[in-house]
């Protein structure tokens, strides 16, 4: 069940064989299951536990009164839904799916327990949250300063390497089950600013929006590709 968990941290820590027993353990416990667009957790809630997504996509995100909604990041199988949680009092983002999602529900105990057991799974997790740390200062800059091509490439290239760290693409392509009105959510662009700009990303080769993403060595595609590689720590 943490097969991609144990895929991406061992990009950071090799794990032994009892490392992965643990987390395997850990992954068992307690398993739910979501449709697609439903809260795993909302804004207010008081966190129990953290959420290892075992399949499935979702996203972290905040909404104002209006309605109008901001996509923070998207989590992929193999992630880790804010590990840190215990130290909130109540969530201050929500939690939803995107597509249906199977999940792990980890406890406080069982983490604290890994965390204190098993130093190279702790190690990897303090790598994983660096990484973590630093997309999201790339989401930042994004919303800032980048084009709207630049943000759709960028985006989409960072998805398909994370999803190529967890074993889940074929060759340069992935499957990408992410609507056009989440991709604008995630980027602070329109609906039709998404559509333009993603129909160019298209013809520069990188990822299409919806679906499978046929290729991801073109121009703009690998251009990107590379510079969120240079972007992440490496161990």
């Amino acid at each position: 069940m943490a097969q991609h968990l144990i895929r991406k941290l061992e990009h950071f820590v090799r794990l032994s064989p009892e490392d992965k027993q643990a987390l395997e353990e850990a992954a068992r416990r307690n398993v739910r299951v979501f449709g697609a667009h439903q809260d795993i957790i909302s804004e207010g809630d008081s966190p129990e536990h953290v959420n290892l997504i075992l399949e499935g996509w979702a996203c972290r995100y905040k909404q104002l009164e209006d309605g109008r909604r901001q996509i923070i990041s998207f989590f992929v199988p193999g992630d880790l839904c804010d590990p840190h949680v215990f130290v909130l009092r109540e969530m201050d983002h929500s939690i939803g799916t995107i597509t249906p999602v199977r999940l792990a529900e980890i406890s406080r105990d069982v983490l604290l327990n890994l965390t204190d057991r098993y130093p190279r799974i702790t190690k990897a997790l303090w790598w994983e949250m660096l990484v973590t740390t630093a997309i999201q200062r790339e989401w930042t800059v994004n919303l800032g300063q980048r084009t709207a091509l630049e943000r759709i490439g960028h985006l989409l290239c960072e998805l398909f390497i994370r999803l190529r760290t967890v074993g889940l693409t074929e060759g340069d392509s992935c499957l990408l089950p992410v609507t056009q009105v989440e991709l604008g959510d995630a980027t602070g662009l329109s609906n039709v600013h998404v559509i333009s700009r993603a129909a160019g990303v298209a013809e520069q080769g990188a990822d299409r929006p919806e679906g499978q993403a046929p290729d991801h060595s073109g121009p703009g595609g690998a251009s990107a590709g590379v510079a969120v590689q240079r972007e992440l720590p490496a161990p």
